[in-house]
């Protein structure tokens, strides 16, 4: 591995709609379908100060994202999940296309990109990604979507397991939620 190569996160995260993360401390299963929306604004609320930190472009050990980098997936997890919910909400138990992160952070230069322009960019696409979650009807929280390695979410677990990346990565960043 080349020292500016990123360790590919292969684990399967889904496990967190059903107990508390042990590194963030997020439990993301206690959270309904109708605080998803407050909740994914609450969670991008640090962006926009860290995204001008002085070293926001540094990796800060070998292997794992700059700041840059995560405020850039942070501003793309919420597309891809506004994405996923508008299909589930359209289809009867559609697939989801393959989203690889890693892949996506290399394509899209996020180590290049304007922290500012992230930064301004986070706030609109988490909010397209709330308004979504709060006009979702009462009937449609256990509509189903599925990964391709089989993984089935509901609209509501699809939220929950959303909502675990964004605040995970606000730790994973050192900018845990204030309560």
């Amino acid at each position: 591995m080349a020292a500016d190569e990123i360790v590919p996160d292969s684990k399967d995260w889904t496990w967190v709609v059903e107990r508390p993360c042990p590194d963030c401390g997020f439990e993301a299963g206690a959270i309904s379908g109708h605080a998803l929306g407050a909740q994914i604004l609450r969670a991008v609320e640090p962006w926009p100060d860290v995204l001008r930190r002085p070293e926001v472009r540094e990796r800060k050990r070998p292997g794992v994202w700059s700041d840059l980098e995560y405020g850039a997936h942070v501003r793309d997890v919420c597309g891809v999940f506004e994405g996923r919910l508008q299909l589930m909400l359209q289809q009867n138990d559609p697939p989801f296309d393959n989203w690889d992160q890693d892949a996506a952070a290399v394509e899209g230069a996020y180590a290049e990109q304007s922290p500012l322009t992230v930064a301004a960019q986070i706030g609109p696409a988490a909010d397209a990604l709330a308004t979504r979650f709060d006009t979702v009807p009462d009937d449609a929280w256990t509509r189903t979507g599925r990964r391709s390695n089989g993984s089935t979410f509901t609209v509501l677990t699809l939220g929950q397991y959303c909502l675990h990346d964004l605040i995970h990565h606000a730790y994973d960043v050192g900018a845990p939620l204030q309560s």
